[in-house]
């Protein structure tokens, strides 16, 4: 690969090749790009015919190198350069790493000897939030106008609504909220899944690289105290309500200003080195969302705040502005953005077809996606209009906008999955954890935060309407090697589960959910927590006896969860005490623990239950198993397996150092300090899923349920029979061993 080595302590060929082809990288249209990875910045650049790009001094008298298309300088930590040619045809894989980012000139002529390497390291000016360090204690920013509206509060013994600070802040929540609402909607599967864009999810990447997509309403509302704190617009002094003059204004400076400088600024950033520096890290997001739109870099927002607040100035400027016309093009702004990057089709194509004007006056997400996609076309605002001026029209955009609205091929609507998780509320807080609610919270493993109490009261209004009216919807996706996962909740809170009356109406929702994938084409459908609870439906084995001709595959998952639980528990452990002994994951862990000599205490008040599943066991097991009818018999015992809720007082009687394994939902409180507590059953995801994007309720990411993985192997596995009822014991090891073949991995 490398032709040419130079300069003290260089990485062997094949060490340099495995880093390079770990990045992934791509030639991209700066023509200049660096990358970090860990200590070892890599630097890219086009190379000129007979000159080796580095080259200083006495090297540049030296023989010519030979003919090759771009280099690579690898800097060691310790300041050894090392240069080496590649052939051009090795920078046309694409990468998806990119960070920090260097000019051409830098390589070509070398660092000055005044510079330090510190210095050539620094990244471009307005290329990074001066803030960051801040996280989100950045709002603090934002003190000073709360401060200003409480003084004026206080001065005026009422609200000020004359006060341009309070404005400020208010405007700052509502577009907060109008990018969450499109976010939201989105979002919502069961609205919109037909009318996406693009198929491929969001994953966990994406979402931390947009984590602080709000920067640019906290720079743009300080940009706006400091234009109102000023005297360039006086006219901002007189507050007027509405001004039709106003709108005109705003609406002819926008089309003849702020659409122009927006689309020659734009092709600007794509150009080198501006879109390797600027913008090359808003094109890495491979799914555009609501979000997205706020994810970029100061320079980035100056340029939209120029755009956005020319039309305000021209209006007040000539004495027509008004607190209206703020509002309403604010929000008007941020609107349109949103929608376009939504992913989202929402305006159906037989608009445009009756006003084939309208079509290069208002672009749709499909133009959107086009340009995140392909970069090199249409690089407008909102209208169309100019990229048919510029020759950047990519009129393909009225073709997918069409494929997408109606759902058929080459749009981005979300196909027949092949395996269904058929998940249940489980509170009324944890309700707000999902993926179409924040995204910051979905994205983390599940926790009670005191800022979700305020909508404690919407929660309860939606636990009422789906009671009343819902059925099962579908809640998240994502892609494992190539097919589709879905999972649907069953529009019922875990409480309910244990109401005599909610029993029937809760059985119909599951069976319903059934047929429909049944009909779908769905081969496995694994039922989650409740949804499978014995006194319930016997573990699924109602429906599949009611409908013995079902062709998807109904599994409970449980094996696999048995599977997990046995294999947490150390291989020198001869005792174990069991908790929800009888219940069917609690036969199954009693059955193959007494098959390992190991003695189980299973808590139970039941002798009869207890005795049916003594006598499952071989006989000459049969010994390993004993009934005990108080937690007092456990108190030397260090192996606690939970399958039964215990009370703060009832753990007290686990000696210090137990280990609580558990498969009760919800998990047990750990009260005690000198004892540790084991999560739920859960396996992690094997490493090539794509488009995971929320963390299923206190799981980390990437990390499901064990009845959830269950389904996956049981899918994965290709087989054929129902998993319904008791667990059967000998096939426990065949499920873990599966799950580990398909790349499953215990936590």
């Amino acid at each position: 690969m490398a032709e040419k080595f130079r300069g003290a302590g260089c990485p062997s060929p094949a060490a340099f090749k495995e880093i390079f082809f770990a990045l992934r990288l791509r030639a991209g249209p700066a023509g200049c790009l660096c990358f970090g990875h860990r200590h070892l910045p890599l630097l890219i650049s086009r190379g000129e015919r007979g000159v080796r790009p580095g080259a200083r001094g006495r090297d540049e008298r030296r023989r010519e190198q030979p003919k090759h298309d771009y280099c690579i300088t690898h800097t060691h930590r310790i300041g050894v350069r090392v240069c080496f040619s590649l052939p051009a045809g090795l920078l046309l894989q694409y990468f998806r790493q990119c960070t920090v980012l260097r000019p051409l000139s830098s390589l070509k002529a070398g660092r000055p000897q005044n510079q330090s390497r510190s210095e050539s390291m620094a990244p471009p000016p307005l290329s990074s939030w001066p803030w960051a360090s801040l996280g989100q204690y950045k709002y603090v920013l934002l003190g000073p106008l709360v401060w200003k509206v409480l003084q004026e509060w206080r001065e005026q013994a009422g609200l000020p609504l004359g006060s341009w600070w309070l404005h400020l802040l208010l405007l700052f929540a509502a577009r907060g909220l109008t990018y969450q609402f499109w976010f939201s909607y989105g979002n919502m599967l069961f609205f919109t899944r037909r009318r996406r864009v693009v198929a491929d999810g969001v994953d966990f990447r994406q979402i931390d690289a947009e984590w602080d997509w709000d920067n640019f309403l906290v720079l743009q509302t300080l940009i706006g105290a400091t234009v109102v704190n000023s005297p360039l617009l006086p006219g901002l002094r007189q507050l007027c309500l509405w001004d039709p003059r106003g709108w005109a204004v705003a609406l002819l400076l926008h089309v003849g200003f702020s659409e122009p400088v927006f689309y020659l600024a734009h092709r600007a950033l794509h150009r080198a080195p501006l879109f390797a520096r600027y913008h090359a890290a808003h094109h890495s997001s491979g799914v555009t969302q609501p979000l997205t739109a706020g994810f970029g870099t100061p320079l980035e927002v100056l340029l939209l705040t120029l755009v956005m607040g020319a039309p305000l100035a021209g209006a007040f400027l000539v004495g027509a502005g008004s607190i209206g016309l703020v509002y309403v093009h604010a929000l008007a702004f941020d609107y349109l953005r949103a929608m376009g990057y939504s992913n989202v089709e929402v305006v159906s194509p037989r608009v445009f077809e009756a006003f084939p004007l309208l079509r290069y006056i208002l672009y749709t997400p499909s133009y959107l996606s086009l340009h995140h996609r392909e970069r090199c076309r249409n690089f407008c605002l909102f209208m169309p209009a100019l990229d048919l001026a510029g020759g950047t029209l990519d009129e393909r955009a009225w073709a997918l906008q069409r494929a997408a609205y109606d759902g058929g091929p080459g749009g981005g609507a979300l196909g027949t999955p092949e395996f269904v998780f058929l998940a249940h509320v489980v509170d009324m807080m944890s309700s707000m954890h999902v993926p179409f609610a924040l995204r910051s919270l979905s994205s983390t493993p599940f926790a009670n935060h005191f800022i979700l109490l305020p909508f404690w009261p919407v929660a309860f209004g939606f636990m009422l309407l789906m009671w009343c009216c819902s059925k099962t919807f579908v809640v998240s996706f994502y892609y494992l090697r190539g097919h589709l996962h879905q999972t649907w909740s069953v529009p019922r809170y875990g409480f309910q589960y244990f109401l005599p009356a909610a029993k029937k109406g809760i059985n119909q929702q599951i069976e319903l959910a059934i047929l429909r994938a049944d009909r779908m084409g769905v081969k496995v459908l694994s039922l989650a927590a409740l949804n499978k609870n014995e006194a319930l439906n016997g573990g699924g084995t109602l429906f599949v006896n009611k409908h013995p001709d079902l062709r998807v595959r109904v599994v409970h998952g449980n094996t696999l969860t048995a599977a997990v639980i046995l294999n947490e528990i150390p291989s020198n452990v001869r005792e174990v005490f069991l908790t929800g002994a009888t219940s069917k994951l609690g036969r199954a862990i009693a059955l193959y623990l007494c098959r390992k000599k190991i003695r189980v205490l299973m808590f139970t008040v039941s002798s009869e239950r207890f005795v049916k599943i003594q006598r499952e066991a071989p006989p000459e097991y049969q010994q390993y198993l004993v009934q005990v009818t108080k937690y007092q018999a456990a108190q030397n015992c260090k192996t606690w397996i939970v399958g039964k809720w215990l009370s703060p007082r009832e753990q007290r009687w686990a000696p210090s150092g137990t280990h609580f394994h558990q498969f009760v939902v919800p998990p047990i409180i750990g009260f005690r300090r000198d004892c540790t507590y084991g999560k739920l059953a859960a396996m992690r995801l094997p490493k090539d899923v794509q488009g995971l994007s929320s963390c299923e309720y206190t799981m980390e990411r990437g990390v499901v349920h064990a009845c959830h993985a269950g389904g996956v192997v049981h899918f994965l596995e290709g087989w054929g029979h129902h998993e319904v009822g008791a667990i059967d014991v000998d096939r426990i090891d065949v499920v873990w061993k599966a799950a580990l073949k398909h790349g499953l991995a215990p936590v």
